[in-house]
């Protein structure tokens, strides 16, 4: 049974969490605090975690960023829940290593629907194999990429966005699209600014140190690769 462990320090979202999560027929987790769920993760690894970003002692981007920096954690869905909805928050919350992001107050349809959505990207995931372009070589087992002799750990959405642009090589591709196809959300919805943000931590990654730029970006376009 797909297990998800959802943080949030205020009591009735998380009960309305659960309830809903349940009725999806989810195994769910509910904490209140954050060193509580980064205990449970000792004992199982969820296939989703769900968390508030303003909670007290350990809030949810410092959370975000310690499972990132563990290999256990890289490819574990994480999809930040939160009031905070300014751009600047959303592009921190990103930048933090979470696949997506969702403000409050939500509605319940579109909840699920991003629940679900990260949970098929995870499990088609486990499926790929070695894909490679020019000097690029990207490992779908392990979520690395190889640039050169340097290897660089990525999340599992920037393994998603980055394999969906190897294998659509020269292909000018819209932030719309790339919602689509790499989110998978329906037709004119989602965040353009969450494709914006994972560009930009790709970037970081694989151009660290180089003055090559692997991902263009065509003006009033989108993004591409090219050979």
């Amino acid at each position: 049974m797909t297990h998800i462990v959802a943080v949030d320090d205020d009591h009735e979202v998380l009960e309305t969490l659960g309830r809903v999560l349940k009725l999806e027929a989810y195994d769910v987790a509910l904490f209140s605090a954050g060193q509580q769920a980064l205990a449970s993760l000792e004992q199982r690894v969820p296939d989703l975690m769900i968390l508030d970003i303003i909670m007290p002692e350990l809030d949810g981007i410092t959370i975000c960023r310690q499972l990132r920096q563990d290999t256990r954690f890289i490819s574990l869905p994480i999809l930040f829940l939160t009031a905070k909805g300014g751009t600047e928050d959303i592009v921190a919350g990103l930048d933090a290593g979470a696949d997506d992001y969702v403000v409050k107050p939500f509605e319940l349809a579109e909840l699920r629907a991003r629940i679900a959505a990260l949970l098929r990207r995870g499990s088609r995931d486990k499926n790929a194999s070695v894909l490679q372009l020019n000097d690029l070589r990207l490992d779908s087992d392990t979520y690395q990429v190889e640039v050169g002799d340097q290897s660089m750990q990525l999340t599992q959405t920037e393994h998603r966005l980055l394999r969906y642009l190897m294998e659509h090589p020269n292909q000018a591709l819209s932030p719309s699209h790339l919602l689509q196809a790499v989110w998978e959300y329906p037709p004119n919805t989602g965040d353009p600014d969450l494709v914006r943000a994972h560009v930009r931590n790709l970037r970081a990654k694989i151009e660290r140190g180089t003055n090559r730029r692997y991902i263009r970006t065509i003006h009033g376009v989108g993004y591409m690769i090219s050979t």
